[in-house]
């Protein structure tokens, strides 16, 4: 076909434009468009940012504040990319009043490249205090992508204090959710934050990185803009209104990632996801997203691949006291704040919400209540990954395959303490443990310290303390110890409430070599430092006068500060200690003690039943080590120690456990219901340690806005009742129960790990001694022998002696082991309680040979009457003990709360206890009682019900006649009692 002339001239004409508007590209980096940015003036310098005002002379009265945050990797221009397209100049032409923080570019800032995130969040804070005061009203927040993070960051962190809301723009909260192509989360992450560790920390990530990473997001979308823009290059005018877009997107509007603010984020949100859960740290203050009190809107893309729907609705469970509105646009990532799409919808509806927000219009067309979305959706494969796999036919299990070896590889090369998320081979480590091999808390803590040193150990009133921090204060306590004269060996007494001196003083003794004797607040001092054999008393300044009048004994006291105080007369202020001033003793040598050592002395019972247990050095290890490995703890988990340092849940299982996990723990020091789940949010609580019925306060609580969503995964401890246990994972569901069962002599240490069997004590822990269930005849309180005069092990579900086989190498006691008990020349320990093991190998606890009651049906085992009761669905706790009766018999009862709102069914209730009991042991009066009075780790007391005797009211008796409980008459009484 014949090219006319007209048809040569366009070509030419074409060719022409095109070299002539590809020459100006290539010299200026763009085409020139001659249009002039917003006008604004820089008003203050608020921490690391400038704060911009938008339209400085022209500010509408009344006009409500907005404060845009812009995300680390782009410039503050993302706010005003055009005329066509800017955020500032659309809302002041809504009537609002639009300010900017600009972070500038740190590649080109003095010191910018080692900002850290809590500077951005921080200086993000201080322009909303100069707003505040400047302006006279509260200020809305409005940020896009990690902008919106920060945002939400900045409410939380200020308690919502100064803030009308919260408007973000494809910004993830449950990020875990939003990771992109479907990639593996537990593989992925942990190499990402390692990457950013160690390649970019102190470098940061340069401006053409950031802008190559987000491109990657779409590559499709960003090769056709390319070719796009090639094909129309002779076309200038259809070029110019999208030239501005064009020239930020391809590298102008992006800046480098500071380094230390890259780590934090990839530690903190990339890897822990602790926007979801809480518990991250700004300038050392534990911030949650539950403490947001104002409303909120998230803009969301529904094509969004660098923050996906499923991770931007993760704040309606971040923050569940917030009322949280979404709008979703059909659009990207970029696409919610420039372009077409925003022109139209995104910013008159901000404009509209903001004016909604002040009382001046209904809610703006299209916003709906949050969507509770509580698990990723997978509604689209992204454009990337259709990409990637229709041109390389790589499939997205291979995808996804390939990137988790990837991963496991690279976890497999690092250190041990990185490598081992599974934390069963530390268990398994012990076996090869003998009396010799150096092992401590003292140890352990160094361990963390060297490895981890910047990484958060323990948080304590609203803040976080780093491994390094905690190191340097517990050398200081040691040297102060060692100014006193401790040596290692010695027995120190020490009496301290929850706080960080108190841990700091029991790691530091350890450390030298001493033997920390835990005494009880509430128990008798002056026998515990008698049996615990200790010649000095450490306490804190609250516990002074108690332990003053208790011993005669140097005092010394350790915490509140250094300040010039009045103790009292001979005491000591251990603060007062210049740890650079004191010399060393040539013997010291810092965790030199062995696995056989003596490391604790904690104490049970009262009165003339005072009993002590002995920790060595190998027993907290195995219940450190037992405790990461069947709580899988690891640097992701925070575990909230809520009894004190002086129970054995606090020392072996809430330290031990975070410790040797490398878990953070948080530390209170007092329980209350009412203040739980606030704790819980603001430290990202995810493993809770309990003891006996602690968990019963949290289940009769009433309801608490913030325990939906909870982060909560795992309530580890022992002895919590069965009707506790059943409520507990019903209640806060999906959070399961891991309850242990650790021997007072030898080390027999169980656990329910699955948690499926409620009331279990489960099966022996790797790495912990041999277990034996014998036959025992409990009215003799005797082993049943053979004729060859062994033991036997009992059988299927009968009740017998459970036994620890005696550790090699274990520390001399003050009873001598059983020997030859089920083979000739072998070595046991009794643990003094009665146990039945089932088909599957589950161990049950039945009771303790020494609280059996003595009846005319025999010695009846305490537990298993409560655990029979506690399956009557009214019952709230039961607790089963014995009252003088006729002759040299007991009279066996129980006594029940109820769950509040419910009444007891005695005939239903009687119904359960006959089927569930043997012949006999069915309890022969069933008490009502409000309350059950516990000791202070929350351990009820029998002694106590025990001295009420037998009142008529509420208490009800066995009629084995008619299998059913009728109330209780004085007859009866007179009959039962003599």
């Amino acid at each position: 076909m014949a090219i006319g002339p007209s048809s040569l001239r366009r070509a030419v004409g074409r060719l022409g434009a095109t070299v002539v508007n590809g020459l100006e590209v290539a010299r200026f980096g763009g085409l020139r468009t001659d249009t002039e940015p917003s006008p604004y003036e820089v008003v203050h310098r608020a921490g690391i940012g400038d704060l911009r005002h938008y339209f400085p002379e022209a500010v509408p009265a009344e006009a409500p504040v907005v404060l845009l945050v812009p995300p680390l990797m782009l410039t503050a221009e993302v706010w005003d990319v055009s005329p066509t397209t800017s955020a500032v100049a659309a809302l002041h032409a809504r009537d609002i009043d639009p300010w900017v923080i600009d972070f500038g570019s740190p590649e080109h800032t003095e010191g910018g490249i080692h900002r850290t995130l809590a500077d951005h969040v921080e200086s993000v804070s201080a322009a909303v205090d100069h707003l505040v005061e400047r302006t006279g009203r509260d200020v809305h927040l409005a940020g896009y992508s990690q902008g919106g993070m920060f945002c939400y960051q900045v409410a939380a962190y200020r308690r919502s204090e100064g803030i009308a809301s919260v408007v973000t723009f494809g910004s993830p909260v449950d990020v875990h959710s939003g990771i992109p192509f479907g990639l593996p989360v537990d593989d992925l992450l942990p190499l990402v934050s390692r990457v950013a560790r160690g390649l970019f920390e102190s470098t940061g990530a340069p401006g053409w990185m950031t802008s190559t990473v987000f491109k990657m997001f779409d590559p499709v979308k960003t090769v056709r803009a390319r070719i796009d823009f090639i094909r129309q290059l002779h076309d200038r005018e259809s070029l110019l209104d999208r030239e501005p877009q064009r020239r930020f997107l391809d590298g102008e509007g992006f800046v480098a990632w500071p380094g230390p603010a890259l780590a934090d984020f990839a530690e903190q949100f990339l890897r822990h996801n602790r926007m979801l859960s809480g518990g991250f740290e700004i300038g050392g203050r534990m911030v949650t997203l539950a403490d947001l009190k104002v409303p909120v809107l998230a803009f969301i893309g529904d094509r969004d691949e660098l923050a996906p729907p499923a991770g931007v609705r993760g704040i309606g469970r971040a923050a569940p006291g917030a009322d949280v509105m979404e709008i979703e646009l059909r659009t990207g990532h970029f696409g919610l704040v420039v372009g077409s799409r925003a022109t139209e919808d995104t910013w008159p509806t901000v404009a509209d919400w903001f004016h909604h927000q002040a009382g001046n219009g209904p809610l703006p067309e299209g916003v709906v209540p949050l969507r509770d979305v509580t698990t990723p959706t997978d509604d689209h494969l992204p454009d990337a990954l259709q990409a990637v796999s229709l041109a390389g036919g790589l499939g997205l299990d291979l995808a996804r395959g390939v990137v988790g070896a990837a991963a496991r590889a690279l976890g497999q090369a690092t250190e041990l303490a990185e490598a081992a998320a599974d934390t069963l081979p530390q268990v398994l480590r012990l076996s090869r443990v003998d009396a010799n091999t150096r092992v401590s808390l003292g140890r352990l803590l160094a361990e963390q310290v060297d490895e981890h040193p910047e990484q958060t150990f323990f948080l304590f009133e609203g803040r976080g303390y780093t491994y390094v921090e905690a190191g340097r204060r517990i050398d200081a306590v040691v040297r102060g110890l060692l100014s006193l004269g401790v040596r290692q060996g010695e027995h120190v007494a020490v009496m301290m409430g929850t706080r960080p001196s108190g841990l700091a003083l029991v790691a530091a003794l350890n450390r030298l070599g001493a033997v920390a004797v835990l005494l009880r607040p509430d128990g008798d001092v002056a026998r515990e430092v008698e049996i615990g054999g200790a010649d000095r008393v450490i306490c804190d300044p609250e516990h002074i006068d108690v332990v003053t009048a208790a011993v005669d004994l140097p005092v010394y006291v350790l915490g509140g500060g250094g300040q010039e105080r009045d103790l009292g007369r001979g005491v000591v202020d251990m603060e007062r200690i210049d740890p650079e001033a004191v010399v060393v003793p040539e013997w010291y040598r810092p965790d030199a003690g062995r696995a056989a050592d003596l490391a604790f002395v904690l104490f049970t019972g009262a009165g003339e039943d005072v009993r002590a247990n002995r920790i060595t050095n190998r027993r907290w290890a195995l219940s450190a080590f037992g405790t990461a490995s069947a709580a899988s703890l690891s640097a992701s988990d925070t575990v909230y120690g809520i009894t004190p340092l002086h129970h054995p849940s606090g020392i072996l299982t809430a330290v031990g456990g975070a410790v040797a996990g490398g878990a953070r723990l948080a530390l209170t020091d007092q329980f209350d219901p009412t203040t739980f789940w606030e704790e819980v949010r603001r430290y990202g609580v995810t493993v809770v340690a309990y003891t006996w019925t602690l968990c019963r306060d949290l289940v009769n609580a009433p309801h608490d806005p913030r325990e939906a969503h909870h982060p909560i995964r795992l309530f580890l401890g022992s002895g919590m009742p069965v009707s506790v246990w059943r409520r507990v994972t019903e209640r806060f569901a999906p959070a399961q129960v891991l309850e242990f069962y650790a021997s007072t002599e030898g080390q027999a240490v169980l656990a329910n790990v699955d948690g499926r069997r409620v009331g279990a004590k489960g099966r022996p822990l790797p790495g912990s001694v041999d277990v034996a269930v014998v036959r025992y005849d409990l009215e003799h309180k005797q082993l049943v022998l053979g004729e060859d005069g062994l033991a036997r092990r009992a059988d299927v579900d009968e009740v017998g002696l459970l036994l620890a086989r005696e550790a090699s190498g274990a520390r001399p006691s003050d009873t001598s082991p059983l020997r030859s008990v089920l083979a000739p020349g072998d070595a046991w320990r009794s643990t003094g309680d009665l146990f039945r093991i089932d088909a599957d190998g589950v161990h049950w606890l039945v009771g303790s040979v020494a609280s059996a009651v003595r009846t005319t049906a025999g010695r009846v085992p305490l537990n298993a009457v409560e655990d029979a009761a506690m399956h009557c669905p009214a019952v709230d706790l039961a607790v089963a003990y014995g009252l003088p009766g006729r002759g040299d018999r007991d009279v066996l009862v129980v006594a029940v709360t109820l769950v509040e709102g419910r009444e007891l069914d005695l005939e239903g209730c009687g119904r359960i206890l006959a089927n569930r009991l043997a012949p006999g042991h069915v309890p022969a009066v069933l008490r009502v009682v409000d309350d059950v009075e516990t000791t202070t780790w929350y351990r009820p007391r029998r002694g106590a019900l025990r001295a009420q005797g037998l009142p008529l009211e509420g208490a009800h008796r066995w009629d084995p006649s008619r299998r059913l409980y009728r109330p209780l008459t004085a007859e009866d009484r007179d009959r039962l009692l003599g």
